[in-house]
């Protein structure tokens, strides 16, 4: 094969591009906001050998408990090293989730690492009880390491006619790198937020319980850039990657009929699809061709809890099978924050949440996504046009809207180990340049009725299963 060439050009905006000449693809770190940012800083001294600009931080100096991104390699970050009830500077504190260790179901049996206990509470381990309904159904077994259908696995597309959503025209392969962000000032450090309260209280009539979906990290590889929910029946309806746990059919093409008959990650027969944009490391040259200018290596999450959690004034009531939900704006960018749900963190600072900026995390900290569903039902529909007006969220004091009725509210918990400065972002509509508010998710609704019924239990009488 004919050797090709790459040209460089410094954009005038001061962040270098790349145009790709051949075939050989743009290298993904001259898309990484860290090293533009050098880039542009090495340019200024070079014009002005003298002066600096002011607030401007020379490259080579590093700030405080944060690493000069060329003297570590990512994958050289072991969040097991982290003392699981280690806090944070000015009383941060942990993230205390539904109360279980996640484990993916494919792995096999090992050792408790001290890392695992992440999203765990702080109390002795509790003894299994024996309910009076077992939701896992005698006539369907369900074996988390061998699920039914594992062809479903090849995430082979079903024979039926196919609609191909057409990448975005505002993103293609001679785009600058200035034009995809994230930039710079898309990034926070997290000691710089100021402290809030996540959760309303809850009150007397509240639920307070928590169940925790076991459903695994995805480590089965089920990726798409497909979203059954908003653009059904496309591929690459989302023009960004998902990453996928539970139902392992989930595409663009997914039908509640399909979701039913498919094998699961999740324990206990839960068949229901939970699904997120993923992160990248933009230090890695990986996936430079890509239309909608999603660049770098994915970054899988160390850590997801799936916790469906009470409400704050009164009991919650079964979801309805099939129930579809979205949380967060994927077009918040150029949408404006109405419908955004974006909240970034650090492990050890969660009680410090950014809306709006990824966050820069000390040493041994993990970055963490934290993505509340919306749990206010109207009691009819299982879905709606905008796929918003069926189920909507609490007000500020937790309490549902007059007209409808409090259910399992779903709360994401992702950690992820990135490298270290403004050097990462999550899988964007090419138009929304990576911004950090775009952040969402979804979820759909296949657990057994056996099992809800056993979640809704567990919630209103104030247990943790």
């Amino acid at each position: 094969m004919a050797a090709a060439m790459t040209a460089l050009a410094v954009a005038a905006g001061g962040l270098v591009s790349a145009a790709v000449i051949g075939v050989a693809p743009a290298r993904a770190d001259h898309c990484d906001p860290a090293q533009a940012s050098q880039d542009d800083s090495r340019r200024q001294r070079d014009r002005a050998p003298d002066q600096q600009a002011p607030d401007q931080q020379a490259p080579d100096e590093q700030a405080p408990d944060q690493q000069v991104p060329d003297q570590q390699v990512p994958d050289q970050q072991v969040p097991e090293q982290q003392a699981p009830d280690r806090q944070g500077q000015d009383g941060d504190q942990q993230v205390q989730g539904g109360g279980i260790v996640l484990r993916d179901p494919a792995q096999s049996p090992e050792p408790e690492d001290p890392g695992d206990a992440l999203f765990r509470r702080d109390r002795s381990p509790r003894t299994p009880t024996t309910e009076p309904q077992d939701p896992q159904d005698p006539q369907n077994p369900q074996d988390p390491q061998n699920p039914q259908d594992p062809g479903d696995q090849s995430q082979d597309r079903r024979a039926r006619p196919t609609r191909t959503a057409s990448p975005s025209p505002t993103a293609s392969q001679d785009d600058d790198c200035k034009d995809l962000g994230p930039f710079v000032t898309d990034f926070v450090d997290i000691r710089q937020v100021q402290p809030l309260r996540l959760d309303a209280g809850i009150g007397r009539n509240g639920s307070r319980g928590t169940f925790v979906a076991q459903c695994g990290t995805n480590r089965n590889g089920h990726n798409n850039p497909d979203n059954f929910i908003v653009a059904p029946g496309v591929s690459n309806g989302a023009h960004h990657l998902h990453d996928y746990v539970g139902n392992l059919s989930t595409d663009g093409f997914s039908t509640d009929e399909s979701l039913a008959a498919a094998g699961t990650t999740c324990r206990l027969g839960d068949k229901s699809t939970y699904f997120w944009p993923v992160l990248r490391d933009r230090k890695v040259d990986a996936n430079t061709q890509d239309p909608d200018g999603n660049v770098g290596r994915v970054i899988r999450a160390g850590t997801v809890s799936l916790q469906f959690r009470g409400n704050a004034t009164s009991r919650v009531v079964a979801m309805p099978r099939f129930l579809r939900l979205i949380t967060g704006d994927a077009k918040a960018g150029t949408n404006g924050a109405a419908n955004a749900r974006a909240r970034w963190s650090c492990t050890g600072f969660t009680n410090r949440i950014s809306p709006d900026k990824y966050p820069l995390c000390p040493r041994g900290s993990q970055v963490l996504r934290i993505l509340d569903f919306p749990s206010c039902w109207d009691g009819q529909n299982t879905d709606s046009a905008n796929h918003r007006t069926h189920v909507v969220f609490p007000g500020q004091n937790g309490a549902c809207p007059q007209g409808t009725r409090a259910i399992p509210q779903l709360r994401m918990l992702l950690a992820y180990t990135v490298p270290q400065g403004p050097s990462f972002a999550v899988d964007a509509f090419p138009e929304q340049k990576h911004n950090p508010v775009t952040d969402h998710a979804d979820f759909a609704n296949v657990m057994p009725e056996r099992l809800m019924q056993f979640v809704v239990s567990c919630i209103n009488r104030g247990r943790r299963c």
